[in-house]
């Protein structure tokens, strides 16, 4: 009797359950849930998707698209914020974009502060606007390379920058701002450098892997010079920690060796010839000119060397190239062939007058 009287109990429960289950989705399965849109929301909504959609659709290829797109987020962002807390009354939809809005607020200012201007002072703007602008080098870099480890110096006329067989090699590497100096060997002038000419390339290249080498020429200012001169080992290590740079400053030597090379068969090469020249720059140019240094301060009969290379230098033949690994000296190694591989343009023979020392 009473499993008799339990049966109807259950199943009253369960149709009980059955009709509010019913009445909770009252929308019939083969009909869609959206039978009733809302109504379209504020404009404020769609100015921020619209803000949204132009910041997205800013081409990778503009110069400032990241700063561009980070200002089309935050005003899309601010837009939201508004139109969360006016329209909707939705505080997550406020919180949320508030903080997109303070995310976006300080990747821009981070990107405007990496744009700002980067004043250079005006003695060195020659040398960056002339060697380091030309290769990209951002004006915030140079201003690291030059404000940290390095000074400028005042040599007045007739003063001695360097003493063969007395100065270091391992203790600077300058450039020329202001002035002129003349380079001689045992009292026989080699060449002028000019401003925005490295004074001690020939001396860096050869000598970087060498310490306690001393100067094989002297080099006297030849009038009032003011030059910029870095800690050779300071800069090492910071051009290690700079690979770009790194690449720069090896280019830059190069070409310079190059004038030099150019200045030492023509002694009359003046700073306008040599920025003329400077598109021409090759390899077997700068082996050259330590060839020639190192044939003239290695020699054991260096006086007849020299006298015999100014006097070649002054007619108009050309003769072979010897290798610089039969005429190095034993104090200055000379640059090896597989140094330099990144000069593109190349000099004709007919163009290049290289004179052999005996």
């Amino acid at each position: 009797m009473n499993s008799t009287e339990s049966i109807p109990l259950a199943q009253s429960t369960v149709a009980g359950f059955t009709s509010e289950l019913e009445s909770l989705t009252p929308v019939p399965s083969n009909e869609t849930t959206c039978e009733n849109w809302r109504e379209i929301h504020h404009l404020v909504f769609h100015v921020a998707n619209v803000c949204f959609a132009v910041g997205l659709l800013i081409p990778t290829t503009l110069h400032l698209h990241m700063i561009l797109l980070r200002v089309m987020l935050s005003i899309g962002c601010t837009l939201y914020v508004v139109w969360a807390t006016l329209y909707r009354c939705a505080l997550d939809m406020m919180i949320w974009n508030s903080v997109f809005l303070g995310i976006n607020i300080l990747h821009l200012s981070y990107l405007l502060y990496k744009k700002r201007p980067v004043k250079i002072e005006k003695e060195l703007g020659g040398v960056y606007h002339r060697l380091f602008e030309p290769l990209r080098v951002p004006p915030d870099l140079f201003r690291r390379l030059t404000g940290q480890f390095c000074m400028i110096q005042t040599l007045k006329r007739g003063q001695v920058y360097a003493t063969e067989d007395k100065t270091s090699v391992d203790d600077r590497l300058s450039i020329l701002l202001k002035g002129r100096m003349k380079v001689s060997y045992r009292g026989h002038f080699l060449h002028n450098i000019y401003p925005c000419a490295f004074i001690d390339s020939p001396e860096f290249r050869s000598t970087q892997m060498h310490k306690g080498e001393k100067f094989q020429v002297t080099i006297v200012a030849d009038d009032n010079c003011r030059f910029l001169c870095w800690s050779r080992e300071r800069l090492t290590y910071f051009l290690e920690s700079e690979p770009f740079l790194y690449e720069i400053f090896r280019y830059l030597i190069g070409k310079d060796i190059t004038n030099k090379l150019y200045s030492l068969n023509d002694p009359t090469l003046n700073d306008k010839k040599v920025k003329k020249l400077e598109p021409q720059m090759s390899l077997c140019t700068q082996i050259s000119m330590l060839e020639m240094r190192n044939s003239i301060t290695s020699s054991s009969d260096g006086e007849d060397g020299l006298h015999h290379f100014l006097r070649g230098s002054s007619s108009t033949a050309s003769l072979p190239m010897s290798s610089p690994q039969q005429r190095a000296s034993a104090k200055m190694k000379p640059i090896e062939e597989g140094v330099e591989d990144d000069d593109e343009v190349f000099v004709s023979p007919d163009a290049l007058k290289v004179h052999q020392l005996p």
